[in-house]
């Protein structure tokens, strides 16, 4: 591995529009309370990480930007402290990029608590 394992470096956000246009159009997605998760399988390499995120919250139901960012606060520390357990070893033994967008569909504020459960599962 040549990354650290509890990090979230720029390399692992997904900033590229064609890839954030191909992941929303042609992506799969599940329900997983408070989350929609939309994925694809990347051909292209995406350097040293085998994920590439994006992370949401929508303006239509948390109005306040302070509410916003705390939600996504606390998604990527969640996404940052788990996804050594069990995304990154699949990923890496399978030889598989994925693209990864995770948008907050929940309706109230969730303690961290429960948001770094769902990451458990």
């Amino acid at each position: 591995m040549a990354y650290k394992i509890n990090s979230f470096k720029k390399e692992e956000r997904l900033c590229n529009k064609k890839l954030l246009a191909t992941l929303f159009n042609n992506g799969s997605s599940f329900l997983l309370y408070p989350y929609r998760v939309t994925w694809q399988f990347s051909k292209s390499a995406l350097g040293l990480f085998p994920v590439q995120i994006v992370i949401g919250v929508p303006k239509k139901r948390f109005n306040h930007s302070v509410d916003r960012n705390l939600l996504k606060r606390r998604m990527k520390e969640a996404y940052r402290l788990n996804k050594n357990l069990k995304l990154y070893p699949y990923l890496i033994d399978s030889n598989f990029n994925l693209i990864l967008g995770l948008n907050y569909v929940g309706k109230e504020i969730l303690d961290y608590a429960f948001i770094q459960k769902k990451w458990c599962l």
